[in-house]
């Protein structure tokens, strides 16, 4: 198999604290010998499992970046047992465009795993996670929101997966995050992602989505930072306590989306307007939205309804949807108020 052509500046075995770069060459107009300079933080203190943080999967989420870029400056070898592996900015060159895929080639990095190591740009980080970060990792946490066009109550995310060990592993993990929401979440379509790359190759695995409309809150922040603690924690990898508050027992609504009636898609173009807020309760057959015509009056709206009973667990943000669109996403209550026990 051809070696990836990205160089980390960092040596991932020594112990202390490096701040450096995984750095992927990249030939172009502005500059002939370029690169992608991806930036990377490694923390170790002697034996101890490793944790793989990352943010910026998609490059309009920044409750990841802002969170992880805090952490990177902050924790100290001292305070590890083990090693922690913090990346910000997975796909660098989106976050640099504020935008869901790469400007250098449309790619959705989300969906480019395992990668390539002779493909394009974001096939090739998708390579270096794939078959160098990942095999590190005992614990990986990829922190996402909605970006631009989507918005969720905030949740930590697991997949049901058919190693029932694996799956305990996870969902202890999930509760340890402390969001206000755990979801049990239904992929669509699970082909190319990092989640499904990481389940698969055995890790204990939790994904996020933390709000969105392409910006983050003083709250989703909040529930990012203690997040993070709280996974760290559980992983033992802390040698210190976390911060006050971060990791103490708290809350949180199981939800569950079983499969595809959760999802009410567009199937027109035009003004979108939303009949429910985000975690209200929702009755199977309920209006949830209308979509009007903007290219004409006198037209009636056209009406959508819940397949389902549940929470409405996201919603599209921009007020203009197009044919295809997910319009909201109704989530089962599982267990309401259940206690994230501390580790």
């Amino acid at each position: 198999m051809r070696s990836s052509p990205i160089t980390p500046t960092v040596d991932f075995d020594a112990d202390g604290e490096q701040h450096g770069f995984l750095k992927l060459p990249h030939s172009h107009d502005a500059s002939a010998w370029g690169a992608v300079m991806i930036p990377i933080t490694v923390i170790r203190h002697g034996e101890g499992p490793t944790v793989l943080l990352t943010g910026g999967n998609h490059g309009d989420e920044y409750e990841g970046p802002i969170v992880l870029s805090e952490l990177a400056a902050t924790l100290r070898a001292r305070d590890v047992r083990g090693r922690v592996i913090v990346v910000p900015f997975m796909n660098y060159p989106a976050f640099r465009a504020g935008s869901r895929t790469s400007p250098i080639d449309r790619g959705n990095l989300n969906r480019s795993f395992p990668g390539r190591a002779d493909g394009s740009v974001t096939e090739k980080i998708a390579d270096y996670f794939q078959r160098h970060l990942l095999p590190l990792a005992d614990y990986v946490l990829d922190l996402h929101a909605g970006g631009r066009t989507l918005d969720f109550v905030p949740f930590a995310a697991i997949h049901v997966l058919p190693d029932a060990a694996q799956q305990a592993r996870c969902e202890a993990a999930m509760l340890a995050f402390g969001a206000p929401y755990s979801m049990r979440m239904l992929e669509m379509d699970s082909v190319g992602l990092f989640d499904t790359a990481a389940e698969e190759a055995g890790k204990v695995f939790v994904s996020t989505e933390l709000g969105g409309g392409g910006t983050a809150t003083a709250a989703s922040i909040g529930i990012a930072r203690r997040g993070v603690h709280g996974l760290l924690a559980h992983a033992r990898v802390l040698a210190t306590p976390a911060p006050h508050g971060a990791h103490g027992a708290r809350r949180t609504t199981l939800l569950d989306m079983p499969d595809g009636r959760c999802y009410t898609s567009s199937e027109h173009d035009g003004l979108l307007e939303l009949c429910k807020n985000l975690g209200d309760a929702v009755d199977c057959g309920d209006l949830i939205a209308r979509v009007h015509d903007a290219t004409r009056t006198g037209v009636p709206p056209i009406a959508y309804h819940a397949h389902r009973s549940g929470l409405l667990a996201a919603r599209h943000f921009p007020g203009l949807v197009k044919m295809g669109d997910t319009i909201a996403v109704v989530a089962d209550i599982v267990a309401d108020s259940v206690a994230t026990a501390p580790p």
